[in-house]
Order: structure tokens, then sequence, then C-alpha cells
């Protein structure tokens, strides 16, 4: 007998925590909020920069949409990027903001958390009011440490600053993890409830290595995660970590500081079944569904993809389903309604 499709966060919480879920969990990074219009038929973009009562219809619908494709959660991320540069550094279309060590010293470090909550709080309390029944968020603080660094130093000239100013280069990933851990301490006290999940993304690779060298992360990015994971995990929730990229070479590193789940993965690197066969005893696996297949191809062929993979990977801990980066502009919702009903028949529900 089928069942109808109620959503329960305690399946992500277990996927995470790699057990296996009552039911295969759906997740996204990321749902586009212009997608979202499509797939409900009402508008949410513009809610999202209005009125706090604008934001949590906002919220609403993007809940609404979640369940009527059969989410138990919903992405939520604030980013630390929005503080710096808006992002732009890390793009490479902004110059760079820290030059010498001075610069690091005299950054407004102090403005930043109260700069955030200012910002930020009414979206995180509108989430909170906006939330279903049984549904909850998975993110919180977005943008890891290599993010952050590159959008105060963009990717070409953090090499520079290494080699001319390594005090600047050392001080600088020990300020931005401690801006790290007292934004995510604010978060925590006040919206731990808000999610089952917390998580953020910090790509640490591309497809055939890691954006710099293995040993760098190890000394300077690794020891500022454990401090947040550390964290996280003081109240009682798991932590996931989105990298995009071929990390293979710090991915025990990073379980050894306590990661609980991984997502991101592109067939051009693996296809997602190696990953949960290579740490799916360690960790819950997130994601699976390939990107290009998601743009590329028809809903009929999305459908086939999903149903080929999900046997591959049954029985293999905790796992949540979705695409391997999110739901972007260019994903066609056709698509994307195919991704989830294929996971929903497989899990036995009307649709």
């Amino acid at each position: 007998m089928t069942k109808r499709f109620d959503p329960d966060y305690r399946n992500i919480v277990d996927a995470a925590n790699n057990l296996e879920a009552g039911r295969l969990p759906l997740y996204e990074h990321g749902f586009d909020s212009g997608v979202v219009e499509k797939i409900i038929g009402e508008p949410v973009t513009p809610l999202l920069s209005g009125s706090y009562t604008d934001r949590v219809e906002a919220y609403r619908r993007i809940g609404r949409c979640g369940i009527q494709l059969g989410y138990d959660c919903i992405p939520f991320e604030r980013n630390i990027c929005r503080m710096i540069q808006n992002g732009q550094g890390l793009m490479g279309h902004a110059p760079s903001i820290i030059a010498t060590l001075e610069d690091v010293e005299n950054y407004p470090w102090a403005s930043k958390l109260p700069e955030y909550i200012r910002r930020f709080e009414p979206d995180y309390a509108a989430l909170r009011e906006a939330l279903p029944e049984g549904m909850k968020a998975v993110g919180g603080v977005g943008n890891g440490l290599l993010e952050a660094m590159q959008d105060f130093v963009p990717f070409q000239q953090l090499a520079f600053l290494q080699v001319d100013e390594p005090e600047a280069y050392e001080l600088l990933w020990k300020k931005i993890g401690d801006l790290m851990v007292e934004l995510w301490g604010w978060a925590l006290e006040n919206y731990a409830d808000c999610f089952a999940v917390c998580r953020f993304g910090d790509d640490l690779g591309f497809r055939s290595s890691t954006l710099i060298q293995p040993d760098e992360i190890r000394k300077h990015i690794i020891p500022q995660y454990k401090r947040v994971i550390d964290l996280v995990h003081s109240y009682d929730k798991p932590f996931l970590l989105h990298s995009c990229g071929r990390i293979y070479e710090v991915m025990d590193d990073l379980i050894a500081a306590g990661i609980d789940a991984k997502h991101s993965n592109e067939d051009a690197i693996d296809t997602f079944d190696i990953w949960v066969n290579r740490y799916g005893d360690r960790i819950g696996n997130f994601g699976g569904i390939e990107m290009n297949i998601m743009t590329l191809n028809t809903p009929e062929e999305v459908n086939a993809y999903v149903r080929k993979l999900l046997p591959k990977i049954e029985g293999h801990g905790g796992i949540a389903i979705g695409t391997g980066n999110q739901i972007s502009s260019y994903t066609e919702p056709a698509n994307w309604i195919a991704m989830t009903e294929a996971v929903r028949e497989w899990r036995g529900e009307k649709i």
C-alpha cells in the first residue's frame, strides 16, 4: 500500500548520521527561486527581498514547493561573503583587499557579527515562522573558509600573498576562522531549532585535484573547520560539508575532523556509487544526479538515470538523493520533477 508524502526532517538527520533513513530522502544544496516559481506558479524572488511578512510568505512557498516535490528539508544559507566583497572577489571580479599584515590587523572584524545580525536575522526569523510541520532547513552560515578567503584575496593573488606576505597569509586564515566561529555561534544559539543538519559549502577542488596543495588544506583550513564542526556537534546537530572537486587526498582528514556527511559529485570525477562505496562505511553521502544530465537531457532520460543509480547505492548507509550540485537557474523544472518522481516512485509514494 502506498503512502502520501508528509515531510519528516528526521530522515535527513538519519542520512547525515550515516544511518539508513526510514525513507530515502531528497536533498538539494540550493533551490533557485526562479525555478521554484515555475513549479508552484507563484512569485518568490521579489518576496525574498521584501518586508518581513513578504519573507515569511516566500519561505512558506519554498517549503510548499519542497513538499510538492517530496523533500523533508529545504536549503537555507546566509553567506559570509555577502559581508566581504559580496562574492565578487571569490568570482574573480574584484581586487584583493588584503595585501599586508597591517591590512589583516586593521580589517573591521569586530563589526561583522553586528552586520550579519542586522542584515540576516529577519531571514532566520522568517524561516522559523514559515517552516511547515515536519520540515526543517539544512544550512546555516554559508561559505566555508577557502571561499571566504578568496573573497578577501582572489585565487591568483592568494598565491602571491602566500609567498610575498607569509605572516599576513597565515593570520588571515585564522581571523576568518574566528569570524566563522563567531557567526555560527550566534546562529546556533538563536536558531538551532530551525535546522535538521548544519552545513556550509567550500569548494576545495576541481575536476583533477584540490585547488590548493593538500598540505595547505590540512594546515590552514581543516583546523578551522573543526572548530565549527565541534560547535555544531555541541548543539547535537550533524555537520554536512558541500565541496565540489576531486578532494580524495584530504577526505580522510575531513572525516577525522568530524564531518558527518559530504555532498557534491560529478560523473567526470566519479559516479556517485563510487563515492558511496568508498566512504559509505564512515559518513553519509548526499547528491548523486549529474548536473549535465539534469541540464541537457530529457525528463525521461533523467528518470532513467535515477532509476539506474538507485539500486547501486541501496543498503549503503546514510544516503540522500538529489543533484550533484543544486537546482540552478538553468535547471528545467520538468527535469527537477522527473528526478524527484523517480525517487518517490522508488519510495512507493503516491504522486
